[in-house]
C-alpha cells in the first residue's frame, strides 16, 4: 500500500517544532513513518532562518540539529522548475514547486496564500487539521 506523501510548509514544520497541535501531530506521523513527506533545500534555509530569529530562542547548534533531523527523515529535493504562481509572496511557491517535483498527494500549510488556492495541479493545499481529518 502507497503511503502518502506530503510537503509541509515552512510554518506548518515551525509550529510542530515549537508547539503542541495538529502540526506536531502531522510531523510524528513523518517521524514514524506512516506518512513520506519531501522537502526542498529552499524550505530548510527558510525554516533555518526563521529558527535563528531571536523570538524562537534556538541557538545554532539546535538549529542544525533540527535541519539535519528533517533531513534524515525526509526525501530531499531541489525542484528544477520554478513556479510564478503566488505573486503577492512569491517565497510561497517554493513549497508549490517542491510539492510538483515530489508528486505530493497533499500540501499542508497554514499560509493563507496556498490555502486560498485549495489545490495546485491537482495537489489538495489543506491545514494540518484537514488534513489529520483524511487519515
Amino acid at each position: 500500500m502507497k503511503r502518502t506523501r506530503v510537503v509541509l510548509d515552512t510554518n506548518i514544520l515551525v509550529s510542530a517544532i515549537v508547539f503542541e497541535g495538529p502540526p506536531r501531530k502531522v510531523l510524528e506521523m513523518v517521524i514514524g513513518g506512516d506518512v513520506n513527506c519531501s522537502l526542498s533545500f529552499a524550505i530548510l534555509d527558510e525554516l533555518r532562518d526563521v529558527l535563528q530569529r531571536p523570538k524562537f530562542g534556538f541557538s545554532p547548534d539546535q538549529t542544525v540539529a533540527v535541519i539535519d533531523e528533517l533531513n534524515g527523515i525526509c526525501d530531499m529535493l531541489n525542484p528544477p522548475r520554478r513556479i510564478r504562481r503566488i505573486k503577492s509572496d512569491p517565497d510561497d511557491n517554493r513549497i508549490l514547486e517542491c510539492a510538483v517535483e515530489a508528486q505530493a498527494d497533499s500540501i499542508i500549510s497554514g499560509d493563507a496564500h496556498l490555502l486560498e488556492l485549495g489545490d495546485y495541479r491537482g495537489i489538495p493545499i489543506m491545514s494540518p487539521s484537514d488534513f489529520l481529518k483524511c487519515t
